[in-house]
């Protein structure tokens, strides 16, 4: 039949991930069967990651110095100095990237992500209304989900200009990525979030990342998520769990920060929706099989919980509700992966596999 594709193998099957041996029948792009039975094949089918927090425009300067401070054989991280608005080396990096240039390598990283297994992210994306056309322009054609999270330029001034430039930066974009609530005036970000408000349009925002200093004023502004919360205490989780909010963690960006482990158990235990984002490009790859090995080996978080918030949690939280897992009617982005690889050869389970050990070179396909 016209449109229909046939693939057999291990499927990682449903919102609350499990394995079956059997065949899925696409049709257009839409799982219209999946037959549980005894296959031949060793490939594994699993959904594509989705990359919950990015910052791509950093593309362009990548593996900088960690701070400006030598302490022995090591630099000093400096998070501040790395990318805290406006004088930060990514935004000073930013200022001095031509728009072409910009859009090059964020097209670079477009393709290792969708290289890599994921289909669908989320970027802050820094610069006001160029900022923001800029990854359009790198989106085109790309054949990838994204949800573009704008940024003001003007934080100071007359107020008026300010919610003008905002209303501007939402008429193209799907919402605000704040840098955080102690990075600009609180009475301005006040009039960012109800111009978001007015819109209907996301609010996200950086808090706890450095220390705890900013996360009230963050919960204040009623986020639709929260990015990093490495700092939370148990009263911060647990505002967030009764308000049904999500945080979204970067492990390997907080290590690599310096600025320490997020309670990613605790967050869990609370029944937080946590899903995960590689962060900034000029610190980390846009890898998330690395995220989810940091998580399983590091953190020791149950892997089954791991895949969902690399999968499930993060389209959730982006309103992408057709991917993120494997269902009948759905037309999910799926990878195939080949079980028989050198790596994968062996394994006791396909899910605990994916998350502890495969690479992107087991990837045999993207059906997308």
């Amino acid at each position: 039949m016209a449109g229909e594709q046939i693939i057999s193998g291990k499927i990682i099957l449903g919102p609350e991930p499990e394995v079956i041996e059997g065949n899925i029948c696409l049709k257009n792009g839409v799982i219209e069967n999946i037959e549980e039975e005894h296959t031949s094949s060793e490939n594994i089918i699993s959904p594509c990651f989705v990359n919950s927090h990015t910052h791509i425009g950093d593309s362009v300067f990548k593996d900088p110095v960690l701070g400006n401070k030598v302490v022995g054989n090591r630099f000093e991280r400096n998070l501040d100095y790395l990318v805290r608005p406006p004088n930060g080396l990514k935004h000073r990096i930013l200022k001095n990237t031509s728009e072409s240039k910009l859009i090059k390598y964020m097209e670079k990283t477009i393709e290792d992500m969708k290289t890599t297994g994921t289909f669908a992210f989320a970027d802050f994306r820094e610069g006001g209304i160029p900022g923001v056309m800029a990854l359009k322009s790198a989106l085109e054609a790309k054949n990838i989900k994204c949800r573009i999270l704008g940024r003001i330029t003007r934080t100071e001034g007359d107020i008026s200009d300010i919610v003008y430039e905002a209303e501007r930066v939402l008429s193209e974009s799907d919402g605000f990525g704040i840098s955080g609530a102690g990075d600009m005036d609180l009475k301005i970000l006040e009039n960012v979030r109800e111009v978001a408000a007015s819109y209907k349009k996301t609010f996200f925002i950086h808090a706890g990342e450095k220390d705890k200093n900013d996360i009230d004023a963050a919960l204040s502004f009623d986020p639709d998520a929260l990015i990093h919360m490495t700092h939370a205490e148990s009263r911060h989780l647990k505002y967030v769990a009764d308000e049904k909010k999500t945080i979204i963690i970067c492990p390997r960006s907080n290590f690599i920060t310096g600025v320490g482990r997020a309670p990613v158990e605790k967050m869990l235990d609370l029944g937080i929706n946590v899903a995960v984002g590689t962060d900034n490009v000029m610190l980390n790859s846009t890898n998330m099989f690395a995220e989810m090995e940091v998580l399983t080996k590091v953190f020791g978080i149950d892997d089954r919980q791991v895949f969902k918030m690399c999968t499930l949690n993060g389209a959730s939280v982006l309103n992408f509700n057709d991917i993120g897992y494997i269902e009948k009617g759905l037309s999910p982005k799926i990878m195939i992966l080949n079980g028989n690889s050198d790596n994968l050869a062996g394994i006791t389970d396909p899910i605990r596999g994916i998350v502890r050990r495969a690479r992107p070179d087991d990837i045999l396909t993207i059906i997308n």
